[in-house]
Order: C-alpha cells, then structure tokens, then sequence
C-alpha cells in the first residue's frame, strides 16, 4: 500500500477533500494524509458539506502541518501558487485546482467532483503500476 499526502497552503479544503476521497476509495491502494504549510483553524464548512453531501464524512479532520504526518511516497500538492518544502517521495505531481475559498457552494462542488476523478485516476495507476 502507497502512503500519500495531498498538501495545500492551509489544509482546509481542497486537500482535505482529496484526504477524504484517498481513505473512502482507495481502501488497500493508498493510506491517505493531508497538511498544509500554514496554521489553519478549521476544515472549511463548505467542504464538509459538499464531502457529506456524496456519503463521506470528514468528521474528525483537522488542519494538520506537514510536520504531522509521517513519511509518504507520493506528494499531490493542490497548485496553491506556492512551493512547498521539500518532502522526500518517490513520485510527485501538481493537480493545479483553484481554490474555492470564498465562493458559492457551487464551486465547492465543482473542485469537489474534479478532486474525485483526479484521486480516482490516482488509484488506477498506483493499482496498474505505473506510479
């Protein structure tokens, strides 16, 4: 099993919603973990409402900072604009999503469904090897 940690500014968001998917969907493929590079109070209500609106709940997540989580093999950063610390892995992409911080509903949902193809695609190729 691949340990994978998807990593945004904040952790409140967009990661967390990949964190989430990562644990529902890739049972026995990924173990999932999610951080951010700043301190942040809360998970965005907006994205546990979208999460808990599809069957997942992301009741217990948290903020977290890179520092909490252990040891990873991939790093998923979200494209929050910024460079993140180094995080040894042995595979590493950016998913570029924008961040729907202070919009409607609407584009939670929309990040929301586009973070579900994109952890989807992510369990096929570590399933099929090539990650």
């Amino acid at each position: 099993m691949k340990k994978v940690a998807f990593i945004c500014i904040h952790n409140a968001c967009r990661s967390q919603m990949a964190e989430g998917f990562a644990a529902a969907m890739g049972k026995g493929v990924l173990k999932a973990y999610s951080a951010g590079t700043e301190k942040y109070p809360e998970v965005n209500p907006n994205a546990v409402k979208v999460m808990q609106e599809i069957g997942i709940s992301m009741a217990g997540h948290h903020p977290k900072l890179l520092e909490n989580i252990p040891p990873v093999d991939i790093v998923v950063t979200m494209g929050c604009g910024v460079s993140c610390p180094y995080l040894p892995c042995s595979h590493r992409e950016d998913w570029a999503l924008d961040d729907p911080l202070g919009k409607d509903i609407a584009a939670f949902r929309k990040t929301r469904d586009i973070i579900k193809e994109k952890v989807q695609d992510l369990i096929a190729r570590v399933k099929t090897g090539k990650i």
